[in-house]
C-alpha cells in the first residue's frame, strides 16, 4: 500500500527502512513518515496479539497447567467408564478394610487399631467426595467438555488419595496382626466369631419363617435368600478355618494367613445377611406400631392444608390437586391395614410420599415415619452391595452413597427412592454377572459366593488360596496392597 509522496507504508509485522527525501523537503515528509510508521507498527503489534490469542485458545490449559485437551486424549466416555470402575474398587478397598480392621479390634481393642480405624475414615471421606462430584457430573454439571475432564481427573484423585491413605497403613497394620508370624490367636477370634455366627443363622431361619407368616412376601423380599447365603459363606470359612489351622499346625505360615483372611472375609459377609434379616424384622415390627400414629398424623396435616387457598410455591388449583391425591392414598391405605395382611414399611412409605407434595407432615410421626423408611432401604441395599461387591458396579454404589447423604440431611424421600434404585441396579449387576465359578464343587466349598463377595479375587478351580481355587484373599489397604497380595 502507498501514498502519493511514494514513501512506503510498513506491512503488518513488517517496518521497512524510509528513505530520505530531498532537503527541502525534509520536514513535511517527517512529518508524515513518523504518524504512518506508529500506525504500522501499532498493526503489527495487534496482528501479534491476534495470533497469541488464537494459540493459546487452541491449546489452552487447565488451573493446573496441563493442557485441557491434546489430539490423543481419550474420548469423554472411555474416561467416563474407567472413572465409574475405579469409585467401585475404591468402594471395595474401603469394605474389605473394615471388615478386617473389625478382626484385629476384636483381638487388640479399639485402642491398637485407633491409627487404622482413622486411616479408613479418612478414605471414607476422600470416597464420600468423589461420589458427590460424580453426582454432579451425572446431572450435567458442568457442561463443557473440558470441564467435564477436569472433574473426572478430580474423582481419579479423591480415589488415589483414599487409596493412599490405607495402603500408608497397610504395613504397620500386617505387622500389628502378624498373620505370618502368629496365626494361632487371630483363628481363636475367627473361630469364636463363626461358632457365634452359626447359632445366629439357626435363629435368623426362625425369625424368616416369622415373618412369612406376618407379612406378605413383598415385605420380606429384600432379604429372601440371605440365611442359604450366609450358610454359603460359612462354609467357605470352615473350610478356610480348617486349612489355616492345619497349615499353621504344619509350619506354613503363609498359607494360614491367607486362608484365615479368606475365612475372615466370609465370616463377615455371613454376619452381613444374618443382620439384615434381623435389621428387617425390627423395621417391621417398629413399622407396624407405627402405622396407626403415621395415618392420624396424616390426616391431621390434610386437614391443615384443606383450609389454606394457596402455599408458597403452589397455587390454589395445584394444591387442590395434590389433596385430593394424598386423600385418595390414605383411603387405599386405610383398606389395606383394615384387610391384612400388609407390608408396614411400604405403606408407611406412601403415607410419607403422599404428604411430601404438600409441604406437610415434616415434623412429628410422619418425620418419623420417613425417616425409618428410608433407613431401612438404605441399610438394606448397602448390605447387598457388601455381600454382592464382586458383581456390583459404579451406578448402584453411586446412587447408594447419595441415598447415604440425603439420610443424613433429612431428605428422607429422596434417600429412600435412591437406595432402592441402588439396591435394583445392584441386583441387575448381578444377574448379568452370572456364576463366577464353573462347576458344582466351586459352590459346595462355598468358593462361588467368596467370589462374587468379593472375598476373593476371582479365579477358578481348587485348592488353596491363590493356587486357582478363586483367587488371593483381599485384606486391609488400597491399590498398592491388592497387588502386593496377588503376586503374593
Amino acid at each position: 500500500m502507498t501514498i502519493s509522496t511514494d514513501v512506503p507504508v510498513a506491512r503488518t509485522g513488517e517496518v521497512r527502512a524510509v528513505a530520505a527525501a530531498p532537503e527541502e523537503d525534509e520536514s513535511s515528509a517527517t512529518d508524515l513518515v513518523l504518524p504512518l510508521v506508529l500506525v504500522a507498527t501499532a498493526g503489527a503489534l495487534a496482528g501479534y496479539g491476534y495470533l497469541r490469542r488464537t494459540r493459546r485458545a487452541r491449546t489452552r490449559t487447565t488451573p493446573g497447567g496441563a493442557p485441557a485437551t491434546s489430539p490423543s486424549a481419550p474420548p469423554l466416555t472411555d474416561l467416563d467408564e474407567q472413572t465409574r470402575a475405579l469409585l467401585a474398587e475404591a468402594d471395595d478397598w474401603i469394605r474389605t478394610s473394615r471388615a478386617e480392621l473389625g478382626f484385629a479390634a476384636a483381638r487388640f481393642g479399639e485402642a491398637a487399631v485407633a491409627p487404622f480405624t482413622a486411616a479408613v475414615r479418612d478414605a471414607e471421606a476422600e470416597l464420600s467426595a468423589a461420589f458427590r462430584m460424580r453426582r454432579r457430573y451425572d446431572e450435567g454439571v458442568p457442561a463443557d467438555e473440558d470441564s467435564r475432564r477436569q472433574v473426572l481427573a478430580g474423582i481419579v484423585g479423591r480415589c488415589q488419595e483414599a487409596g493412599r491413605r490405607l495402603d500408608a497403613e497397610a504395613p504397620a497394620f500386617d505387622q500389628l496382626r502378624a498373620l505370618e508370624r502368629d496365626a494361632a490367636a487371630a483363628l481363636e477370634v475367627a473361630e469364636t466369631r463363626f461358632r457365634e455366627l452359626a447359632g445366629r443363622t439357626a435363629a435368623a431361619e426362625t425369625t424368616l419363617t416369622n415373618l412369612a407368616e406376618r407379612y406378605p412376601p413383598a415385605a420380606c423380599a429384600p432379604v429372601t435368600g440371605y440365611v442359604e447365603q450366609a450358610k454359603d459363606r460359612l462354609v467357605f470359612a470352615t473350610v478356610h478355618l480348617n486349612q489355616a489351622r492345619q497349615a499353621a499346625d504344619r509350619g506354613d505360615p503363609e498359607h494360614a494367613a491367607r486362608d484365615l483372611r479368606a475365612a475372615e472375609g466370609a465370616v463377615a459377609q455371613a454376619a452381613v445377611f444374618v443382620a439384615g434379616v434381623d435389621r428387617l424384622a425390627e423395621a417391621l415390627d417398629a413399622a407396624a406400631r407405627l402405622v396407626p400414629a403415621a395415618l392420624t398424623g396424616a390426616e391431621a396435616a390434610l386437614t391443615q392444608v384443606r383450609g389454606l387457598t394457596a402455599t408458597e410455591g403452589i397455587p390454589a388449583g395445584e394444591l387442590h390437586a395434590r389433596v385430593r391425591h394424598a386423600d385418595a392414598v390414605l383411603t387405599v391405605v386405610r383398606e389395606e391395614v383394615a384387610a391384612g395382611p400388609y407390608d408396614p414399611l411400604d405403606v408407611l412409605r406412601r403415607i410419607v410420599g403422599a404428604l411430601t407434595p404438600l409441604d406437610a407432615g415434616r415434623a412429628g410421626v410422619v418425620s418419623a415415619a420417613g425417616a425409618l423408611v428410608a433407613r431401612t432401604s438404605t441399610d438394606l441395599a448397602d448390605g447387598f452391595v457388601d455381600t454382592h461387591r464382586g458383581a456390583v458396579g459404579g451406578p448402584a454404589r453411586e446412587r447408594l452413597a447419595e441415598a447415604r447423604r440425603l439420610l443424613a440431611e433429612d431428605a428422607y424421600v429422596s434417600a429412600d427412592t435412591l437406595a432402592r434404585e441402588a439396591r435394583d441396579l445392584a441386583e441387575q449387576d448381578v444377574r448379568v454377572h452370572g456364576n463366577p465359578v464353573a462347576g458344582a464343587a466351586g459352590h459346595a466349598s462355598g468358593i462361588a459366593g467368596a467370589v462374587l463377595g468379593g472375598i476373593l479375587l476371582g479365579g477358578g478351580g481348587g485348592g488353596e488360596p491363590g493356587d486357582g481355587d478363586g483367587g488371593v484373599p483381599l485384606s486391609f489397604g488400597g491399590p498398592r496392597t491388592r497387588g502386593r497380595r496377588t503376586v503374593a
